[in-house]
């Protein structure tokens, strides 16, 4: 039987799989990203050690370990990452933020360096559970919220349910619907490199230099350490539900009723040379989110992921809207 296509975005193309969720190329079966028993996991202690810096912190929310990181002084950007992704991917963004503002990105359990999701914590929490208790925990009671891939869908969600603590919106390449990508627009190297995972049973260095390079409006932009975070990441050891708190479009009714309930203005800063969710994805999102000022950017030469692949032009976007509400030194009310 073949898999049916939904987000998150990465794990589309990425195949792997989450409780509830195929997120996979049909041509790729669910079972072997767990099966082999020679693969090069890490355990989460490796990637702490190897990844983890001064600045990372812990807090414990509803029995879920979550790293997080909270920099910078000023008006509060809440940090969303994508799907087979982690706050790292923020890194450079983080930092020209956060010589303005307070800048907090968090690991979404359990990827990244956040801990492991039981059945009884999933049980639970939903996806904007974590995003909304780390704030609380911090004193935030208002925040702008950036969001890529399905962190933008995370991000919709948020501000659909605590349209209070949602100033503002700055979505990047997020869907609207569920996502099929066209596997004859996949590269011959990630074509290889699917081919590889199907033997092997997990993701070599070489499939995710592949799925980046696909991704990428200009593949240059990625250095080697980044390559390398990427896989290290992606080879944390197998773990039940991994996918689980990953904000999906899944149910289109719900979908619908989160945008169509957003208020915050909303900015859409999107790459157009994304292979998976050109310009009309952009302007889909847009038509649903019917009771929320909504403006557009237009990145024609950026990929699927504009905050990493450009951190310095997507700052400079950034602080140029957020002060265009609420100018420097003013309180922003929003």
């Amino acid at each position: 039987m073949k898999a049916c296509v939904i987000l998150p975005i990465f794990a589309a193309v990425a195949g792997v799989s989450s409780a509830g969720h195929t997120q996979i190329s049909a041509s790729v079966p669910v079972s072997t990203a767990m099966a082999a028993t020679d693969a090069p996991w890490l355990t989460l202690d490796a990637l702490r050690a190897r990844y983890g810096d001064a600045r990372g912190r812990t807090a414990m929310i509803g029995g879920v370990e979550v790293y997080y990181k909270d920099e910078g002084k000023g008006a509060v950007i809440l940090l969303i990452h994508g799907s087979v992704s982690s706050l790292k991917t923020y890194d450079a963004l983080a930092a020209q933020l956060a010589k303005r503002y307070r800048v907090i990105r968090f690991d979404i359990p359990p990827q990244g360096l956040s801990g492991p999701v039981s059945n009884e914590a999933l049980a639970a929490l939903g996806p904007t559970d974590i995003p909304e208790q780390l704030l609380a925990r911090l004193g935030i009671v208002k925040a702008t919220v950036v969001g890529v891939s399905s962190g933008g869908t995370m991000a919709v969600q948020l501000a659909a349910k605590r349209p209070d603590l949602v100033a503002r919106l700055i979505i990047s390449n997020a869907p609207a619907d569920q996502v099929r990508p066209d596997v004859k627009t996949l590269t011959p190297a990630l074509r290889a490199a699917i081919a590889d995972y199907k033997a092997r049973g997990y993701q070599s260095q070489a499939y995710w230099d592949a799925f980046l390079d696909f991704y990428a409006g200009n593949p240059a932009r990625y250095d080697a350490a980044f390559h390398r975070q990427i896989y290290d990441m992606n080879r944390r050891a197998p773990r039940s539900n991994m996918f689980s708190l990953v904000a999906v479009v899944e149910d289109h009714a719900k979908a619908v009723a989160a945008m169509n309930a957003v208020k915050a203005p909303v900015l859409l800063i999107w790459g157009g040379a994304d292979p998976l969710l050109p310009y009309a994805a952009m302007d889909t999102l847009a038509g649903y989110l019917t009771n929320a000022q909504v403006s557009k950017i237009r990145l024609a030469d950026v990929g699927h992921y504009p905050p990493v692949e450009v951190p310095h032009r997507y700052a400079a976007l950034v602080t140029a809207y957020i002060e265009a509400a609420a100018p420097d030194g003013a309180k922003d009310k929003r």
